[in-house]
């Protein structure tokens, strides 16, 4: 049996849908808070359980008959370290044979903050004494492709990553590797560094978008403290805009580039170009 947490959410519902083709959906536990909005799910003959990060009780008995975890991070940045914490120490008492887990590209070097509740989480799982292999996802292409329509609205793509090189890849490459890896035997102590095949500057995706929509679309390069307050004034709460800007500056600084091309040896085909992103988006905005 495999079991998915967060399996409602954006990448969630793409590693089911990735599993489903490896897979019997019988052999595939959904575990969400809302199990009303994954209805779909049970009448595909997977099996739903409701849990919820926060609580620890429920953990133990949620997970019996898992012989396989993925640990999808919480989306709560800063309370992520215990959330996971519970995930763990029930997984433990439920006999959980492996758990793989969604970290950060390069959490052990990685200039971004982000790294630290994800390295507290990659060392909670090393003292647990579950086997556990670690899918160290890199940037979402679609984390700059929901700027699109603002960029087509002021003709200027924001941000704070400077000349920085990104190698992202769309959510359905990462979740393509996670299915992968959960269907695959002998995992236990690997650790993958997964980024997009090609890479680029905010510049080079403004140009882009300029290019696929015919509209004149430059970046503006701004400082961290600067991106984050226009962000908050756009109406983004502020841990979100927070986590966004120091994103970007640790972009600036390398954080977000990787050209080892691991995630797309793992699915065995390329990544999506972000440009296929950015066409996809336009043509639903």
């Amino acid at each position: 049996m495999i079991a998915v947490t967060g399996a409602s959410g954006q990448l969630g519902r793409l590693v089911i849908e990735s599993l489903k083709s490896k897979t019997a959906p019988s052999e595939i536990i959904a575990i969400v808070r809302n199990p009303e909005k994954i209805a779909d799910y049970s009448e595909a003959g997977i099996t739903v359980r409701k849990a919820d990060y926060t609580d620890a009780l429920v953990w133990p008995e949620v997970l019996q008959g898992v012989d396989k975890l993925l640990l999808i991070s919480s989306s709560e940045v800063g309370k992520r370290a215990p959330q996971h914490a519970n995930v763990i120490a029930g997984a433990q008492k439920a006999g959980v044979k492996l758990i793989a887990y969604t970290s950060i590209l390069h959490a052990d070097t990685s200039p971004l903050p982000l790294r630290l509740e994800h390295l507290e989480t990659e060392k909670m799982l090393k003292d647990s004494g579950i086997p556990y292999v670690l899918l160290r996802n890199g940037w979402y292409t679609e984390n700059y492709a929901a700027s699109i329509p603002s960029a087509l609205e002021h003709g200027a793509l924001f941000g704070a990553a400077e000349n920085g090189r990104i190698s992202s890849a769309a959510r359905a490459d990462y979740a393509a590797a996670a299915a992968e890896v959960l269907t695959a035997q002998d995992q236990a102590g690997k650790i993958y560094e997964l980024a997009g095949d090609t890479n680029y500057t905010l510049a080079e995706f403004a140009g882009e978008i300029a290019k696929q929509s015919g509209k004149e679309i430059s970046y503006t390069n701004m400082g961290k403290d600067e991106y984050m307050s226009l962000l908050v004034q756009v109406g983004l709460p502020e841990p979100v805009a927070q986590l966004l800007a120091e994103s970007d500056n640790g972009a600036a600084r390398g954080g977000l580039f990787d050209d080892s091309k691991t995630l797309s040896r793992l699915i065995g085909r390329p990544t999506t170009p972000a440009s296929a992103t950015i066409d996809e988006w336009l043509k639903n905005s």
